[in-house]
């Protein structure tokens, strides 16, 4: 199989040292501020971002650990396979937050709702667009039931290296 390397392009600063007692989506962290430092080689790419109000921060979850395919998630007591899951120990650590785009000073980004460790390395940055994102679903699984727990779960360390 081929592997696959990322560069980092920057860095998620957040008031969260550590992932136990976080959020465990942007959802349960609204008004949390943060900053996502963008390292000046990638800064250009930053251009016209300012125009959104909303971005996907894509980060490697440097902190998960090893994964496995089936997972007891946050928000219920029993498994599922990862894959019906937003557990960040997966076989790519590949988190996603939609977060509130505050202001941009030089290579800084100022956002809200950071659910994210402080010091996660970003992968990537895309605008988050209505349009294009927001759909009407049929279904959402298992966590149907249990979306309104989603502001008193916080991470308890299960995904977390020791």
């Amino acid at each position: 199989m081929e592997s696959i390397e990322y560069r980092t392009i920057g860095i998620i600063h957040s008031p969260f040292k550590t992932p136990k007692g976080s959020p465990i989506q942007p959802a349960a962290a609204k008004g949390i501020e943060g900053k996502i430092e963008i390292f000046a080689e990638f800064a250009e790419g930053l251009q016209d971002l300012a125009g959104f109000s909303h971005i996907f921060a894509i980060y490697h979850c440097h902190l998960s650990k090893k994964f496995s395919l089936t997972v007891k998630p946050f928000l219920d007591d029993r498994e599922h396979g990862v894959f019906a899951t937003r557990a960040p120990s997966r076989p790519n650590p590949i988190g996603i937050s939609v977060v509130k785009l505050i202001k941009i000073e030089s290579s800084n980004l100022y956002v809200q709702n950071v659910d994210v460790i402080d010091g996660t390395p970003l992968l990537d940055i895309k605008p988050y667009v209505p349009a294009f994102d927001v759909h009407t679903v049929d279904k959402i699984g298992w966590i149907e039931d249990k979306t309104g727990k989603i502001e008193e779960v916080v991470d308890d360390g299960r995904f977390n290296r020791d």
